[in-house]
């Protein structure tokens, strides 16, 4: 419609989105005021406040990092092994295809 400008959607980084929650949840700036100042929703600060809540748990347990760094090693060893499969098989689909092609020849076939 004439005169009516679409709106762009704004990306907030993870950082940002964080520094806006810690200016709510610690400093206690109110959050009409951070609406205003970032030009945001209130529900837009409401849900980045329950995904920061809903993570939280994982943040806070003993050894989070050192899992999340022994779940990473072992995803890296299943990919690897994946591969490594996966090539036997590209290897092995090689072989037949190329024994077929010689057999059609063999036999005369087109």
């Amino acid at each position: 419609m004439p005169g009516e400008s679409k709106r762009q959607r704004r990306q907030f980084s993870v950082d940002q989105k964080v520094a806006i929650l810690r200016r709510h949840l610690v400093d206690k700036v109110p959050v009409s005021d951070l609406c205003d100042e970032y030009k945001l929703q209130p529900s837009v600060l409401y849900q980045w406040q329950r995904q920061l809540f809903e993570n939280l748990a994982g943040a806070l347990e003993p050894g989070a990092g050192a899992r999340s760094s022994q779940r990473e090693r072992q995803l890296g060893q299943r990919v690897e092994f994946l591969e490594a499969k996966l090539a036997r098989k590209d290897s092995v689909i090689a072989e037949i295809s190329a024994e077929y092609v010689q057999l059609k020849k063999e036999l005369g076939e087109p």
